[in-house]
């Protein structure tokens, strides 16, 4: 006699937390960079545009702030290439992402982000920090990021 399967009688909770409309929002945006990029090996030029293009979507002061983090950014590291990465500016050293800015608004978060990723020669230790809040930027903040920048391509 053949034995039937058991079926699965695990019932998911009702209250389970699954990703918000934030970050599913945000998954759909890289897959669509994904396949962009695999149709087409984006240029320099074109992932600029689409950077540029996403970051006129925000609402300010997130706009604000990726504007002057992207002059920062591509006057201290002009051989990074700008693209958008979930979304949201991001440079990249031969096809890997090197720092990327995540605007507030994005995850209804507290203040805007500037964060690097484990390419970037930030190592400093046993340990040292990947990102950074920037509820604003002062002349001292944008020297900083700079200095940062160009120690994370180095």
């Amino acid at each position: 006699m053949a034995q039937k399967s058991a079926k699965n009688t695990t019932a998911i909770p009702e209250t389970s937390q699954g990703f918000t409309a934030e970050e599913r929002a945000a998954m759909k945006e890289r897959a669509k960079e994904l396949k962009a990029e695999a149709r087409a090996n984006k240029n320099k030029a074109e992932g600029e545009r689409a950077l540029l293009a996403a970051i006129a979507e925000m609402p300010e002061p997130d706009r604000a702030l990726a504007e002057r983090l992207h002059a920062i950014v591509t006057a201290s590291a002009p051989s990074l290439s700008p693209k958008t990465w979930y979304g949201m500016p991001a440079y990249a050293k031969d096809g890997k992402v090197v720092c990327y800015f995540q605007a507030a608004h994005k995850f209804n978060a507290r203040y805007a982000t500037l964060g690097f990723n484990d390419t970037a020669n930030l190592d400093e230790g046993t340990m040292w920090p990947t990102s950074f809040a920037l509820p604003q930027l002062t002349a001292d903040d944008e020297a900083r990021i700079g200095a940062l920048v160009t120690k994370a391509v180095g």
